[in-house]
């Protein structure tokens, strides 16, 4: 068995950095593997040196083969959101780890980190921060280039997450570190290093949304009525999508968004799509994301139209469909992912037939909830029921969920 590569992690002060016996290591080795800055800290080593770029899955392959005394090197702890964790599952390689930036960050704050929550935009889309943060105390973000403080700060405000104050700290360890604390305001405006990390920490009380947010809650269209999937029956839509917290869902005819945004809530590390035909009800969506601090994907198209941008889904509510649910439901069941669930509301009888009806051709079992449902309503000093339209909540799930043990039911 070849000898282990070591994986050694660095600080900005370069070579400053390393405990003696790392530093030996590197001036014993054959060959000295990272990025351009971290190579440059070592102007006198004699052995080969290889660039570190992009393809790393192709620079993996070519150290397969590799027999001579080797070294990479890479940022702080290889092992957090570092090359570290694809070395050890493709090569044999000892990790030797240095203070991580979040680490260092919250040091120069001064604060402990135990109780921290952990993300990274780098080198990653910033989709779907809002709901992953949201009512968080301590945040630490990694950044990029396109994901600096100040395009973070921008987006946080846009979701109104103005509780929070910003540390940021940059080009940690070396000459040119800079810290400090700002509002998400200043943050915005502001210029800063490429070598940074973000740290939120919540200086006043984040709203509070439960599960089962009211009706009156939400923008929707007025003064037309039915357009928002009702409290009491979003509720058990949502109870029988069984979604979980990287859940991928489809909210197909999403109106004001309600279900697209209760489901966001649970599945913080997951993804929502929504695609409505209406263009004002796109515009109320977008106004109770921005209220609910839920970042999904919604697209103005008439589904199925625009399906096939979305990822396959673990979940798919129905809430409304033109005319074109046979063609829909076939589309939702051959795209709907392993022990996925399909969930639909309808409010006729013939749309419960359509439905049971399709699932049964495409293999799905299925099982239907009447939902009639009334709310107290106060006439003078006594009070009344006032009725809900009664829904047929029709959920599906593939057959062979059932056979191979999944939760059918």
């Amino acid at each position: 068995m070849t000898q282990a590569m070591k994986v050694i992690g660095i600080g900005d002060d370069g070579q400053q950095s390393l405990l003696p016996l790392y530093r030996t290591w590197i001036e014993e080795s054959e060959l000295l593997v990272g990025g351009e800055r971290h190579l440059s800290f070592f102007p006198e080593y004699t052995g080969e040196k290889r660039v570190l770029k992009g393809g790393l899955t192709a620079m993996v392959e070519e150290l397969r083969t590799e027999t001579r005394k080797t070294v990479i090197l890479a940022s702080g702890d290889p092992l957090f959101y570092g090359i570290g964790g694809l070395l050890s599952k493709k090569l044999n390689v000892e990790i030797y780890p240095h203070l991580s930036s979040i680490q260092l960050a919250f040091a120069k704050m001064g604060e402990s980190w135990q109780d921290a929550t952990l993300a990274s935009v780098h080198g990653r889309s910033i989709k779907g921060l809002a709901q992953r943060i949201d009512g968080k105390d301590k945040v630490a973000l990694l950044t990029d280039r396109e994901n600096s403080p100040a395009a973070i700060a921008r987006y946080l405000l846009s979701f109104q997450m103005n509780e929070y104050d910003a540390f940021v700290a940059e080009n940690l360890g070396s000459a040119e570190e800079r810290t400090g604390w700002y509002s998400l305001e200043e943050m915005a405006d502001g210029s800063f290093s490429d070598l940074n990390v973000v740290i939120l920490k919540k200086r006043r009380p984040s709203p509070v949304w439960p599960f089962g947010i009211a009706d009156e809650e939400f923008s929707q269209r007025k003064p037309d009525k039915g357009l928002i999937t009702k409290k009491e029956v979003r509720i058990l839509s949502i109870a029988q999508l069984q979604l979980h917290a990287k859940s991928i869902v489809w909210d197909i005819g999403t109106c004001t968004g309600s279900v697209a945004i209760e489901a966001a809530r649970i599945a913080r590390e997951g993804e929502v799509y929504g695609v409505e035909k209406n263009v004002d009800d796109l515009e109320n969506c977008r106004q109770n994301m921005a209220k609910f601090r839920t970042d999904l994907t919604v697209i103005n198209a008439r589904a199925p139209h625009g399906l096939d941008e979305f990822p396959d889904p673990d979940a798919v509510f129905i809430g409304g469909s033109g005319g074109e649910l046979r063609e829909l439901l076939n589309i939702c069941c051959t795209r709907l992912r392993p022990n996925g669930r399909i969930v639909v509301n309808a409010a006729t009888i013939e749309t419960l037939y359509e439905a049971t009806q399709a699932f049964a051709q495409e293999g799905f079992e299925t099982s239907v909830t009447l939902a009639q449902l009334s709310r107290s309503k106060p006439i003078l000093s006594l009070t009344r029921f006032e009725a809900l339209n009664p829904i047929y909540i029709i959920t599906a799930w593939a057959k062979q969920a059932e056979e191979q043990g999944g939760d059918s039911k």
